[in-house]
């Protein structure tokens, strides 16, 4: 291979986070980083503790310069927390609570774990305005559905992480608030004026660029105004036009995962690397789907682009820099010590609501109403029991729960149901419909947005089903 294929196929991996199985770096990724890729993006399945995590990072560090990152939402979307479920309650209780300094401090705490393992860039907050309350994606990710609102605490979020400098990765621009259809799955679309537009979506960005978010993260979403029916990663309308040009953003901007359906079932995976290149991305993140012969495929298909004309090696040379400035904006990076303060069940006592009065606990059966996890989610621990360790817990898949031989089983006894955005569900708002209207006297806990509420006697509100808001909601259930 020539000098100059080499610095072209350098170019190429530089812009790229992938992402690998287990607790510990594959050779394939320290050799592609001793070759210039850009960094690695890392998952629940990468992490066992903090200690490992930092082992992990450094092993990395050693063959390169990696941009390390993951998703770190607190509430529903937690990495370093994965196993257990989050001690920091995400963007919706935060704007329940509305108190910028508060969501200052929790993102504070949350980079300073994330600096303590190595981390150094966050790919949060979501800046999402959340006005579709069906939305299947975004929910209590979202600080929720005031522009304002939004933006003011967006800021928040990014001054705590940088403050302990770990960069923050605003999302997902253009705005994934508005839609009912999940990128991990389809193409959702935004269909709003250019007016409304600038308004409300673009509102978080805008205050997100102006308090000098490191970066940017695109969203798969069409927004007929200015993509047409392309996804915003995929439209230099979006990302170069819009996001360059009329916001006047200079950062870097990421991709979401491009192993996402709204770009493989489209565009395929090596074909979206090339066409979000070309829009005016710098790093791509590639997800947790591709394996090592897909990263050489996009490698190749990269190269064969800007051979072919298709893309511009000025580019790739621009994304390289924007990517330098931000490894410069990290520094060395130095032990910090993660704030042990206990910013997050505070936060989650602030943000929990009681519609009605509880009575004491008597021999409590708490149903747990089971509700499928999202894709952004996964499979992250749920629910009341830590919190209960006295009290009967059962899940139940509502489309199969018996509601006579639970009420029989409730007899004589409290009864917790606990629900996660019921309001979403059919299935669940009936099977809590029915064990309400027998047992009026029940206590409801909702775990994600409360936009459902049965007529139960007494009704807990937590906006988000993190560890942290679990425990806040039986402190008010057993107070």
């Amino acid at each position: 291979m020539s000098q100059s294929d080499r610095g072209l196929r350098r170019l190429a991996a530089g812009t790229l986070l992938v992402a690998f199985q287990g607790t510990t770096a594959p050779e394939w990724v320290l050799r592609e980083l001793e070759h210039g890729l850009g960094g690695v993006t890392l998952f629940g399945f990468n992490v066992a503790e903090p200690g490992q995590v930092r082992e992990l990072t450094t092993a990395l560090r050693g063959a390169g310069e990696p941009v390390i990152s993951l998703d770190e939402e607190g509430g529903d979307v937690t990495r370093l927390a994965y196993h257990v479920g989050s001690p920091y309650p995400g963007n919706a209780a935060l704007g329940a609570v509305d108190d910028v300094e508060l969501t200052r401090r929790v993102y504070r705490a949350i980079g300073s774990e994330l600096a303590a393992c190595g981390i150094n860039l966050d790919m949060a907050p979501s800046a999402d305005v959340n006005t579709e309350a069906d939305n299947p994606v975004i929910g209590t990710r979202s600080f929720g559905a005031d522009a304002e609102l939004v933006a003011r605490h967006t800021v928040a979020a990014v001054q705590g992480l940088q403050s302990v400098n770990v960069a923050a990765c605003v999302k997902h621009f253009p705005g994934h608030g508005a839609t009912r259809v999940d990128s991990h799955l389809a193409i959702p679309v935004v269909d709003v004026s250019i007016d409304v537009l600038r308004e409300r979506e673009l509102a978080p960005f805008r205050a997100a660029i102006g308090a000098g978010t490191r970066s940017l993260m695109t969203a798969h979403v069409a927004v007929p105004a200015v993509t047409g029916d392309t996804p915003a990663t995929l439209s230099s309308a979006a990302l170069t036009g819009l996001l360059r040009g009329e916001l006047g953003y200079d950062g870097v901007v990421v991709t979401d995962a491009l192993d996402m359906h709204a770009i493989t079932r489209s565009v395929g995976l090596a074909g979206g690397a090339v066409l979000t290149l070309a829009a005016g991305a710098d790093l791509l993140c590639l997800g947790p789907v591709p394996n090592y012969d897909d990263v050489q495929a996009i490698i190749a298909e990269i190269v064969s682009s800007v051979r072919e004309g298709r893309l511009s090696p000025d580019r790739l040379e621009e994304a390289a820099a924007r990517v330098a400035a931000l490894r410069a904006w990290f520094g060395t990076p130095a032990p910090v010590a993660a704030e042990q303060n206990g910013v997050g069940l505070h936060a989650a006592r602030r943000a929990v609501r009681l519609t009605g009065e509880t009575e004491p606990l008597v021999e409590p059966l708490v149903i747990e109403v089971d509700t499928p996890p999202t894709i952004a989610v996964g499979d992250v621990p749920w629910g009341v029991g830590p919190w209960l360790p006295d009290a009967e817990i059962v899940r139940i898949e509502p489309a199969a729960a018996d509601v006579p031989a639970l009420l029989a089983t409730a007899a004589n006894r409290s009864l917790v149901v606990v629900v996660k955005d019921a309001h979403r569900h059919q299935v669940s708002q009936e099977l809590v419909s029915a064990l309400v209207a027998a047992r009026p006297d029940a206590t409801v806990i909702e775990m994600g947005l409360p936009v459902w509420r049965p007529g139960s006697a007494a009704y807990i509100a937590t906006y988000g089903a993190a560890r942290a808001n679990a425990q806040a909601a039986v402190e008010l259930l057993t107070a």
